[in-house]
């Protein structure tokens, strides 16, 4: 089932990033945006942002590792764009499961609902208009505080 889960969330991703293509009236999307600052601040914002995200993901790998957990490197498959929208719930749920033994209940849902919560807005924002642009901020807040969470957890977990 999860396989299924996995190819038809990514393809109404692909769909979600691709609208400007097949409907160009919904406006311009996430490329639209991304252009609308000139190169070569543009660049080093997905450059940034990349980073970020990669950072993100070693604070993710390292507490697999401090939890005992098989195939850290597994949260790199955030970088594998389209199916990293649909991945990224995947990966909060294993991060979430290797945590499950050393984290307090409530510690350990607030995490994952933090997690599932930024995976779910940052979806929305692909969506055109305002409920784009509102869920992209809220997805970024919910990921910044999520991460905070992860280092304070992985502090915990030496």
């Amino acid at each position: 089932m999860h396989i299924v889960i996995r190819i038809l969330g990514t393809a109404a991703v692909t769909a979600l990033l691709t609208y400007p293509l097949w409907s160009p009236e919904w406006g311009t999307g996430l490329l639209g945006e991304i252009v609308l600052v000139p190169f070569p601040g543009n660049l080093l914002i997905i450059v940034g942002f990349l980073g970020l995200v990669a950072w993100y993901c070693a604070s993710l790998q390292q507490t697999l590792r401090r939890a005992g957990a098989a195939r850290p490197a597994s949260v790199w498959w955030m970088f594998a764009i389209p199916a990293n929208f649909v991945e990224d719930f995947y990966i909060v749920d294993r991060v979430s499961d290797a945590l499950r033994p050393s984290t307090s209940s409530v510690t350990l849902l607030s995490w994952t609902a933090l997690g599932y919560g930024w995976c779910g807005f940052q979806i929305l924002s692909l969506f055109p208009g305002p409920v784009g642009v509102v869920s992209g901020g809220v997805a970024i807040v919910l990921w910044l505080t999520h991460w905070v969470f992860t280092l304070i957890l992985n502090r915990r977990l030496r």
